[in-house]
């Protein structure tokens, strides 16, 4: 600063002393004045100089430090690696259930490409072509089926008797299945489907070419997520020419890059290329996809949905590190000594108490029986019911979490294991019994004479038994037959020994009407509203007592009965089995007791009474050769959406303990609406047998019988 003055100062003495000479030459006499406006002018600019710098060096300094920043440092945000998650085996051998890969994302640049049309095609070739003809054969599948409910519902109008109608309708059937072997609708049928898929063709290719087109575009997206395979064979056909054939069995992906084996040589297409993206990878595709959820982009970051993706994100995801460093005056990276780095922390991992053979061979059986009964949908869960352990947990139908954008109905996402919530039918008699046992207010033993209908208090009809309008009354009979025979008036009955004020609370204890918090994603409650208020109508206990007029999910069902199978210890069910830390260090799941719901005794004397109805009782079908196996079934209205009561539709449910003696598993089946039985002792109870079989001897439990 004081420089600066010194310099205006002498520029003033020169000036004047400049002018003093002029004036001499010339012999001019100059008025003051104008040396004083010349003086002025010096004043005024060295003023300006004077802000310039004020503003630059101290008002703005923060700005101009940070651009110069801007200008020579770089920021670099570090992705950790997201977590994985592991199921295993009863040896303990890991199975990867959810990890990351490697894919490509193929893009174009438009003013590279020669051959816009042939590249078309080929693009076509490696990622529509067999999509479009999968398409085409459920679209001719879909009218096939389409045609026959037409013609059958044509044939229902008709006023027939009901022998004439089915006779019409097999008729019907009859036809349509012959026309697989008649050659003239065979050839239409072709017809049908070439014209078809080139419609379907012509139009893809046509939205290749508008993309391939635009000459001065240097980047359009072609397709994300691409295997390895099916970018070889894209690198494969696109540099295959008439003369020269390149298989994809002659290039390998090292490092990102397409190369030959034999030398090694990068393959390089002008006009289409890739890069690489790690990506969320389920290598069991559909198998327990409502456990897992997915993972999707939000605001350019992963973030977990659903499942255990959903309820671990925070902790699969990880923690971003960064990294500092300057840029020199070419522009290129420079590593300085004072640079900042923060390293990333990868997610953790998970291992799930999921046994992998179990899984499959659980969700396999499910969907095969689905299918088979025309089921709506379906659940099977098998836990470990001493420690909570959840062994298996599968609902059908499923997604692919690999391509979870793909699902028609985004309901699909939501886990019916824990998310739906249904009146659980005849399945909810042993919780009635249970208290009544714990209560001592009743015995197997005790007996009431069954009218087949029953009268309660605010509510004008009588309450029936399911078959009463088939066997009427059946007399006098015990708990063991209520159980057997699934009587509704016996479970009202058992109910009115301790009273609706009594029952509530035990229906409460055995955990329905709250979370479980197992650790998943959409986990609901179910509904017990009607058992909650202070004064409880002995209505809404009644139907309550066989499964009516409240709702469970379940998890909570099955739950339930794993307190009757641990000597009436309510446990915590978990998914989780070990956290693993990306330092190594592990956080183990311990089991957890809620609390005990009824005596070890009520449980003992509930498990035989179980125990008779698989061996005499409507589940005899659940029943495992050399084993004495203990459930119930129950077949449940599903409460109409447009009307007041129940309609057509009905889910069939069996929990079952195996060994009822000393328990390995309980496990739940469920079957939403099968279409060819009426019961569930046709339907939940078989496919429970089939599948209690296989984890029997699976996890080498001995026969005791």
């Amino acid at each position: 600063m004081e420089s600066l003055i010194r310099l205006i100062t002498n520029c003033k003495l020169q000036i004047s002393n400049m002018i003093r000479r002029i004036g001499k030459k010339k012999k001019i006499i100059q008025n003051n004045n104008r040396i004083n406006i010349i003086i002025a002018i010096v004043f005024l600019f060295g003023g300006l100089i004077l802000y310039a710098l004020y503003d630059l060096q101290v008002a703005k300094y923060d700005l101009y430090t940070a651009l110069a920043v801007s200008q020579h440092q770089v920021y670099s945000q570090l992705e950790p690696e997201r977590g994985k998650i592991y199921m295993q085996d009863k040896n303990g051998q890991l199975y990867p259930y959810a990890t990351n890969k490697e894919f490509a994302s193929v893009f174009a640049v438009p003013k590279d490409i020669a051959d816009s049309q042939a590249t078309a095609e080929k693009l076509y070739l490696v990622f529509n072509e067999d999509k479009v003809k999968e398409e085409v054969e459920e679209l001719l599948a879909d009218q096939a089926k389409e045609e026959l409910k037409k013609e059958l519902y044509f044939v229902a109008s008709l006023g027939l008797s009901q022998e004439e109608m089915a006779a019409k309708q097999a008729e019907v059937n009859a036809r349509h299945e012959a026309r697989q072997y008649d050659k003239s609708y065979l050839a239409q049928l072709e017809i049908k489907r070439e014209a078809e898929v080139k419609l379907r063709k012509e139009k893809i290719i046509d939205d290749y070419l508008k993309i391939l087109t635009k000459k001065d575009d240097p980047y359009e997206p072609i397709e994300n997520k691409v295997d390895e395979e099916t970018l070889k064979e894209l690198y494969a056909l696109l540099a295959s020419r008439e003369n020269y054939i390149v298989s994809k069995e002659d290039l390998e992906l090292k490092q990102g890059e397409i190369l030959f084996k034999s030398d090694g040589q990068k393959l390089t297409i002008f006009g289409i290329s890739h890069t690489m993206f790690a990506y969320r990878f389920y290598p069991e595709s559909e198998l327990g996809s409502h456990t897992l959820g997915f993972v999707s982009l939000s605001q350019d970051e992963q973030r977990g949905r659903y499942g255990l993706e959903g309820f671990f994100d925070e902790e699969l995801s990880g923690q971003f590190g960064s990294v500092k460093s300057e840029r020199g005056a070419d522009r290129n990276v420079i590593i300085v000594n004072d640079r900042e780095y923060i390293s990333p922390v990868d997610g953790d991992n998970l291992i799930l108490t999921l046994d992998r053979s179990i899984q499959f061979a659980v969700c396999q059986k499910l969907n095969e029986i689905a299918l088979r009964h025309g089921a709506d949908g379906g659940t099977v869960i098998a836990v470990n019911p001493r420690t909570g352990a959840i062994l298996a947990i599968c609902s059908w139908p499923d997604y692919d979490p690999n391509n979870y954008k793909e699902v028609e109905d985004i309901k699909v996402y939501n886990n019916p294991a824990i998310f739906d919530e249904y009146e659980p039918g005849s399945v909810f008699k042993p919780i009635t019994m249970a208290a009544g046992l714990d209560q001592e207010k009743i015995t197997p033993q005790t007996t009431y004479n069954d009218e087949g209908q029953v009268m309660v208090k605010g509510w004008p009809k009588p309450i029936k038994n399911s078959d009463y309008d088939t066997h009427g009354g059946y007399g006098r009979v015990d708990m063991n037959n209520v159980l057997e025979n699934s009587l509704n008036t016996g479970a009202i009955f058992a109910m009115q020994q301790i009273g609706p004020e009594v029952f509530s609370q035990y229906v409460k204890n055995f955990g329905f009407g709250e979370k479980t918090g197992i650790e998943l994603e959409t986990e609901n409650s179910g509904n017990i509203r009607n058992l909650q208020s202070d004064n409880i109508q002995e209505v809404y206990a009644a139907t309550a007592s066989f499964g009516q007029g409240l709702t469970v999910t379940p998890l909570q069902m099955l739950m339930s009965y794993a307190a009757i199978a641990n000597g009436g210890i309510l446990m915590k069910p978990y998914i989780v089995k070990e956290i693993i830390h990306a330092d190594g260090s592990k956080e183990i799941t311990q089991s957890r007791q809620v609390r005990r719901v009824i005596s070890e005794k009520a449980a003992t004397l509930l498990s035989g009474m179980l125990a008779n109805v698989v061996e005499g009782g409507h589940a005899i079908r659940a029943a495992v050769s050399g084993y004495y196996i203990g459930g119930k079934t129950g077949t449940a209205q599903v409460a109409s959406g447009s009307v007041r009561g129940y309609g057509g539709q009905t889910i069939h449910t069996f929990v079952g303990i195996a060994p009822i003696d000393d328990p390995a598993f309980v496990m739940l089946v469920k079957l939403n609406d099968p279409k060819d039985v009426q019961f569930a002792a046709s339907s939940a109870a078989p496919l429970f047998g089939e599948l209690a079989g296989y984890l029997l001897d699976y996890l080498e439990v001995p026969k005791g019988r």
